[in-house]
């Protein structure tokens, strides 16, 4: 497992003039310390590359004087991940249901565009008899990187608003397993604040006005060593909901740095918070017909689970 919480290293460049008709594969190892020129076209293939602000994707790019290059290493693996049929658990012309792995990123990021789940999606949806015909997706939620589990997409103009509408109403039931610290308040509570990010420290607090309504529900599903296994149903999708509000009840998920989570239990190390999207319901926005997914805990949570269950 990658830790989730290693910072990336930003590289921010200016050529000078003894650099300029240089390529873009030759400059980057020379003023970057233990930067190997294969590594270098590893992360610009990716996209991790930005000369003046546009990703680039030709190793070869000549650079001129004054030239702005900036280099993203996000530290996860630089092979691009691809969809298997294993990670798809529904689809039919409109929808595509994916049960996401951890540490993948739902969208393009500075340190990458290539193996991102948006980027995957491309690939997997590309008609091979119409190489030229984009794909049609319809990013309709997010799971953070850390975060694994069930996310859904439409992927027909037809099911887009529909969909985008279904999770603004709360129409879309969604369950969360979660590890956090300690015992929650109760065995079975509610927790309703106002949630609004702070630019200080870059969290997700709660705030006695201009926040947005966020409600989490929860049951504790199994007590564990100075733990628990919660159950989560989230009435509305607000970024870091649960991170937060887990948080707030003295709770943090078990890895998650950024809310104040522990990182390790009894010599265990946490390398992320562990969180899964484990269940999730809605009608069909064009059938009505009723759907229901679930997928089990990935393997670090189900080790972690059992390394806790103390008897």
């Amino acid at each position: 497992m990658i830790n989730a919480f290693k910072k990336w290293d930003i590289h921010r460049l200016r050529v000078d003039p003894t650099h300029a008709g240089m390529r873009l594969d030759q400059f980057l190892p020379q003023v970057v310390n233990d930067l190997s020129r294969t590594l270098v076209r590893k992360v610009i293939d990716i996209g991790g590359v930005h000369v003046n602000g546009q990703r680039m994707r030709a190793a070869s790019r000549e650079l001129k004087a004054a030239d702005q290059v900036e280099l993203y290493l996000d530290h996860l693996p630089l092979q691009p991940w691809r969809i298997s049929p294993g990670d798809v658990v529904f689809q039919d012309k409109y929808l595509l249901v994916i049960n996401k792995p951890a540490m993948i990123e739902t969208q393009p990021t500075h340190a990458r565009y290539k193996g991102t789940l948006y980027e995957a999606l491309q690939v997997y949806l590309q008609d091979p008899f119409r190489p030229h015909q984009k794909p049609v997706i319809g990013m309709i939620q997010r799971l953070d990187r850390s975060t694994s589990g069930l996310i859904v997409f439409s992927i027909h103009q037809q099911a887009h608003k529909k969909m985008t509408d279904m999770f603004k109403t709360s129409a879309v039931d969604k369950t969360y397993q979660a590890l956090v610290s300690g015992r929650p308040p109760l065995v079975v509570g509610e927790i309703r604040s106002l949630l609004a990010r702070s630019r200080r420290d870059n969290r997700v607090h709660t705030v006695i006005a201009g926040g947005k309504l966020a409600i989490t529900r929860y049951r504790v599903e199994l007590p564990l060593y100075e733990s628990s296994l919660v159950e989560v149903q989230i009435l509305t999708g607000r970024s870091h909901q649960i991170r937060a509000h887990m948080a707030e009840s003295g709770c943090p998920l078990l890895g998650d740095k950024r809310y104040g989570g522990v990182m390790s239990l009894d010599g265990r190390v946490f390398e992320r918070p562990l969180l899964h999207a484990q269940r999730i319901r809605f009608l069909h926005p064009l059938t009505a017909q009723q759907l229901d997914f679930s997928v089990p805990m990935p393997e670090d949570m189900q080790q972690i689970r059992q390394f806790l269950t103390k008897e």
